[in-house]
């Protein structure tokens, strides 16, 4: 008996286990059409009956009736579309058309609003044929319309749906977005100069308003002449400033700083003086964010290359191979630093530019989804400009060349002045400049006269008849080439005859010189005074062709006929 008593517990458990599961499982299925909207038992009871004008089935719908309706001056009805549940019947009657008028203001004025980009299904349901979005095809009952901020606090600006009894959902402004719009109102609404504005010149014509038309090219004229005066005064600072590195940045920053001026001043007149449409004020405040951004890292950028100007000139003066490896090393450090911080400053500025006109939040997810495409779009445009910034790179820390390294490129000798991300500047001997590609000039054999020892062996060469005394030639050279103060090492100097033919002999000579252009200049000093020294002393060693037109042997000092004459000539 105990045994069936246990399995009949066990059964009745096992029935009731099932059935719980049954109605769990229902539960979410019974609460899933009440999770599609709000369900209120009234909507606007202050209001009245809804005009047949206003139409609030989808947010798209909603909100471009909202806007058709407050453009007609129609805010009764568009107040409709107004969730005003926080007031009472009497103050929606009183306050409705306010409000509405008020957050109409409010959208064209604080945020470029696009109503095509709004849902168009009752349950605004994300559309995705993709499948990529994570939320793609589920239901709201809500969604964010627009996202302004007030002296640093955000306020939301949203849509919701909503049901009273069996009749249709509605989307409507959700009462606490109604009960931001004073606040935003004082912040977005009519400014000063606004409120002398005649209606007429108030009406919309085009994406701008007719006042705008007139209003927008002249105040792009006040602030371009503002720039340029703030251009020309900070131009005059540079003549007032003492000679140097002060002058030298204030001369680099007259434009970033114009725009700054220019990006402040336009941003106080949005703020207080007038505010245009959101479509102008939306593009303006971008670009304004754009280009101060821009100039606060340019002036920084200069503010680094004048400290690099300085150091450069306090340790080392003119760039050349003359100076210590340890100094030019130091500055092929610090031009590296400063590819480090342009890198720095680009990526903190863009995160900046980012973060302020709020694109994470509405592109992150089209960031993501076509990334491939972007990785491959970059592949493609940017290998040049990416594989010279590697290049740089590349330079920087294997150090093949050093800021001041003298080196043949392409058979020109040339000063190594900048490594820069994208080209090498190089000064040609001849004081002009060689701009060359990173990559272009990695993949190039070049010679660096100055990777260990500027010190470099010279020879010059003479061609002299048999009958020069060597021995004579070789004390001048001796004599000359120790007067010269880039010849050092006198111990190594040396001449020796290197080749002879039946007329003439090849004399050359070796000097240790300090460095190559030095010695350049030491092979033509030592040149010039042998062949002065061959010239007035000894003229007969130059080489010369005899022509022999008689039969007299002078070797054998026999006559076997009359000479006719002689001749010869200096070749």
């Amino acid at each position: 008996m105990k045994k069936n008593g246990a399995w009949r517990l066990c059964l009745v458990a096992a029935v009731v286990f099932i059935f719980s599961s049954l109605g769990m499982a229902q539960t979410p299925d019974a609460d899933s059409e009440e999770t599609r909207w709000s369900s209120v038992d009234s909507l606007n009871a202050g209001l009245g009956e809804v005009p047949k004008a206003v139409k609030r089935m989808t947010p798209r719908e909603a909100i471009r009736s909202f806007l058709t309706l407050t453009e007609n001056g129609d805010f009764a009805a568009a107040a409709h579309i107004l969730n005003l549940a926080e007031l009472s019947p009497a103050e929606q009657r009183a306050r409705g058309g306010q409000l509405a008028q008020q957050l109409a203001e409010v959208l064209k004025r604080g945020e470029w609003l696009n109503v095509s980009g709004l849902p168009g299904r009752q349950d605004a349901a994300i559309e995705d044929p993709s499948g990529q979005h994570p939320q793609a095809g589920e239901p709201r009952r809500n969604l964010k319309l627009a996202s302004l901020t007030v002296q640093g606090e955000i306020y939301d600006i949203r849509l919701g749906r909503y049901r009273v009894g069996d009749a249709e959902p509605v989307w409507l402004v959700m009462p606490d977005s109604v009960s931001s719009v004073p606040v935003l109102y004082e912040e977005y609404g009519p400014l000063m100069f606004e409120t002398y504005i005649p209606e007429r010149f108030k009406a919309s014509f085009g994406v701008f308003k007719i006042w705008e038309w007139l209003a927008i090219p002249i105040f792009l004229l006040l602030v371009g002449l503002m720039g340029w005066w703030v251009h020309h005064l900070v131009g005059m600072a540079t003549r007032w400033l003492p000679s140097g590195s002060p002058s030298i940045f204030v001369g680099r920053i007259k434009v970033p700083v114009a725009l700054v001026v220019i990006s402040l001043a336009t941003q106080a007149v949005l703020d207080y003086v007038v505010s245009f449409s959101a479509v102008a004020t939306t593009s303006f405040r971008v670009l304004l964010i754009i280009i101060l951004a821009w100039s606060g890292g340019t002036i920084a950028l200069r503010l680094v290359d004048t400290l690099m100007l300085q150091v450069t000139r306090r340790l080392m003066g003119q760039i050349d191979d003359t100076k210590p490896q340890d100094a030019r090393k130091f500055l092929t450090t610090l031009y590296a630093l400063r590819r480090i911080i342009i890198l720095i400053t680009v990526t903190a500025v863009s995160i900046y530019v980012l973060s302020q006109i709020q694109l994470f939040e509405t592109l992150g997810v089209t960031l993501l989804a076509s990334a491939s495409v972007l990785a491959v779009l970059v592949g493609i445009a940017g290998q040049t400009v990416l594989g010279n910034i590697l290049s740089s790179f590349q330079l920087s820390l294997a150090k093949p060349i050093r800021i001041g390294d003298l080196v043949v490129f392409e058979d020109q000798w040339c000063y190594v002045e900048g490594i820069f991300y994208t080209y090498i500047r190089l000064r040609v001997w001849n004081d002009r400049r060689l701009i060359v590609p990173v990559t272009y000039f990695v993949s190039r054999p070049f010679e660096n006269l100055a990777i260990k020892s500027t010190k470099e062996f010279r020879s010059l060469e003479l061609i002299l008849h048999l009958s020069a005394d060597i021995q004579s030639l070789r004390e001048k050279f001796l004599e000359y080439a120790q007067e010269e103060d880039n010849v050092i090492e006198h111990h190594k100097l040396s001449c020796y005859v290197t080749g002879q033919t039946e007329r003439a002999q090849t004399v050359v000579c070796y000097l240790m010189t300090s460095d190559p252009f030095a010695g350049w200049v030491a092979e033509m000093n030592v040149r010039e005074k042998l062949m002065a020294f061959i010239r007035d002393n000894h003229p007969e060693w130059w080489p010369r062709e005899v022509t022999a037109i008689s039969e007299h042997d002078v070797a054998l000092g026999e006559k076997r006929g009359h000479s006719l004459g002689h001749g010869g000539g200096a070749s």
